[in-house]
């Protein structure tokens, strides 16, 4: 008798347990009707009154999350929103940055269109390395069509800088620590690049000068860390060591290319110049004789520096058709908003503020390799110039 009790009291028990997870919505929130449950899930129970009693608790609480939702079409009957304008209109779910493959920012939290213009203005704000009209005079002479980039003419007869001050400029901490980068790199791609431990020294210091020993480059950090996308400053540095200067193959299966030697030093590939944004390293190379300048296609708004303009030249016989760049900013300044762009809009237009006018930057993810726990590197980034 007493086995007999007990098994009925087992059985009581499992029927009141399965009875409950009839009666439940977990891990059915909006599903279709199912005869088989007492108690329905979906948007639909609301008008006949059939829901579960967990149903406001569970599924309400999942539709204002990205999980499961991430790049779905919009529907206006959702609470929120988890797709790439969701930023634009002010109404993603709270965990879309970090469930939507880092979101646009990869951290915690969103960051809107309207902060990335507030802090690309105190970014411009705090730039105090630019150099003055004073210090740099450029000579633009002719501007082309949009039409007339591919063809490789030289239509001015003058170099494109008619004066820097070099002493001025380049003895600053943050000017020194980009020159001694910039030899660092083979530029034809297909080649192994061989990084010295000396090499990765003058990668950690120009990191320290522009970040961190620099009011812009603190308070680049401090909107990152604001918005949850590092919980410190090691962190922080960390990162952009990887994505900046971690090695991947642009050829041939070769350790060949990194962001930084794209973007601020330039690469050859194909037999045209790759990359090549840094208005620096335009400056060293044309000095030397190896960098000759055909014409510009985009003059940006600015009166004073930084500005920014898409140029035609030839580096040592090879053509670029287009290479737009940050004219007369400081190193801290260029590499900030590629920083920015990239963290925030990885693989997206990035809309700047600078002065009150806009300037729009182009970053692309290297998609082929990864860091870390399948972060991406920087595979490229410029001044993304209007078309005319």
């Amino acid at each position: 008798m007493k086995l007999v009790a007990v098994f009925g009291l087992w059985l009581a028990l499992l029927c009141r347990a399965q009875s409950n997870s009839l009666d439940s919505c977990q891990n059915r929130c909006g599903f279709g009707t199912d005869s088989d449950f007492s108690c329905q899930c979906n948007p639909s129970c609301e008008r006949f009154k059939d829901c579960c009693s967990d149903y406001i608790d569970v599924c309400k609480a999942e539709s204002k999350s990205c999980k499961g939702r991430c790049n779905e079409k919009y529907k206006p009957q959702n609470k929120c929103h988890c797709n790439s304008k969701c930023t634009q209109f002010n109404n993603c779910c709270g965990d879309y940055a970090a469930v939507c493959d880092g979101g646009e920012s990869g951290g915690g939290s969103v960051i809107t269109d309207a902060e990335i213009r507030s802090v690309s203005e105190a970014l411009y704000a705090l730039d105090s390395n630019r150099a003055s009209a004073s210090e740099l005079e450029i000579d633009p002479q002719v501007l082309i069509s949009g039409s007339q980039t591919g063809s490789e003419t030289d239509l001015s007869s003058r170099p494109f800088f008619r004066f820097l001050d070099e002493k001025a400029l380049f003895s600053r901490p943050t000017y020194a620590a980009l020159l001694a980068l910039l030899d660092n790199y083979d530029r034809m791609t297909g080649q192994t690049e061989d990084v010295s431990s000396q090499e990765m020294a003058e990668q950690d210091t120009f990191l320290r000068e522009t970040m961190s020993n620099t009011e812009l480059g603190r308070e680049l950090f401090a909107f990152f860390s604001t918005k949850g996308v590092y919980k410190s400053e090691e962190e922080f540095l960390y990162d952009l060591k990887m994505m900046w200067f971690g090695l991947y193959s642009r050829n041939k299966g070769k350790m060949d290319s990194s962001g930084f030697e794209h973007i601020f030093a330039g690469e050859i590939k194909g037999g045209k110049v790759s990359g090549f944004h840094n208005w620096v390293q335009f400056y060293l190379l044309e000095k030397r004789g190896l960098l000759d300048y055909y014409s510009h296609s985009f003059n940006g708004p600015w009166t004073t520096y930084p500005d920014v303009l898409g140029m035609q030249f030839k580096w040592d016989g090879y053509f670029k058709q287009v290479g737009s760049a940050v004219i007369g900013c400081s190193p801290e300044f260029d590499f900030a908003i590629y920083s920015l762009c990239y963290i925030a809009r990885p693989g997206k237009l990035c809309r700047l503020s600078l002065g009150g006018k806009e300037l729009k930057i182009q970053t692309y993810r290297w998609d082929n390799s990864y860091y870390g726990d399948g972060k991406k590197y920087i595979g490229t980034g410029y001044p993304a110039t209007p078309r005319t």
